[in-house]
């Protein structure tokens, strides 16, 4: 118990002593699937703190925690033990409705394989979750088309998914992402399925929506490129956070990653 009040207080601390406001904060957070010898610790008591405005990378192994630690913090499953507060709202104790708006309305999901409507355009896969917000059509439109103006793509709103490639894709994924105006972007793998030059693309769109907008953008990746648009490196493995590095302090070299 006092072990856990010391890392509780830690955690207190540092957002005190960092002077920034915290959009998302974990407290002892630990995940396990399964009972008994057969049980699965995917996360072990994982403090973490997330400030607004921020660029995080969450990198790690597979099997590290990676995906199960995005699904905590994006309110897309509860945890087994802990705590995640949103915006100092603890996410467990919201509704099914409040947990909706939540959501709806504060988070937006970026998905590794784009998750489109096949039948819809571009743009009326990016109003779609207006229409649950309960956006008027006209306003939708209007919003929808600055959307994807925003992501380069404006051009190509009356194409489906099948008539656009992987790149259009995940642009018109990251649109929809915004179009409720979210205040936390989760991207998770966001280059995996796109070639090197398509991908460095994507990764300059989410940096600009992060630097122009103010948008908190956290994404989880294997992509080493996005070290240096990052403020923060967050390293998970075994279910535990190993370390938190700034960018500043990350070497890249062929190869090898290090801190100085």
């Amino acid at each position: 118990m006092e072990h856990s009040e010391a890392k509780h207080a830690d955690a207190t601390k540092s957002a005190v002593d960092d002077n920034r406001a915290v959009i998302i904060r974990t407290l002892d957070l630990a995940k396990i699937y399964g009972e008994g010898e057969t049980a699965t610790h995917a996360l072990q008591g994982v403090n973490s703190l997330i400030y607004r405005g921020e660029m995080i990378a969450v990198m790690g192994p597979s099997g590290s925690g990676k995906s199960t630690f995005f699904n905590m913090i994006g309110a897309l499953d509860s945890p087994s033990k802990g705590r995640i507060l949103i915006d100092e709202v603890d996410v467990a104790q919201l509704s099914a409705v409040e947990l909706a708006f939540l959501r709806c309305r504060k988070i937006g999901y970026i998905f590794q394989s784009f998750n489109l409507i096949r039948y819809m355009t571009a743009l009326e896969n990016v109003t779609v979750p207006m229409s649950f917000a309960g956006v008027a059509p006209e306003e939708a439109r209007r919003r929808g088309m600055e959307l994807l103006e925003l992501v380069g793509i404006a051009d190509r709103w009356e194409h489906r998914p099948i008539e656009m490639s992987g790149g259009q894709q995940q642009r018109v994924a990251i649109a929809r992402s915004m179009s409720n105006l979210p205040q936390i972007l989760l991207a998770d793998e966001p280059t995996a399925n796109l070639d090197l030059v398509t991908g460095e693309s994507i990764l300059g769109t989410l940096q600009r929506i992060n630097k122009e907008r103010g948008v908190t953008v956290i994404c989880s990746t294997h992509d080493h490129r996005l070290l240096k648009m990052s403020d923060r490196i967050m390293w998970i493995r075994d279910g535990m956070i190993e370390r938190v590095e700034s960018s500043e302090n990350i070497k890249i070299k062929v190869g090898t990653i290090g801190g100085e």
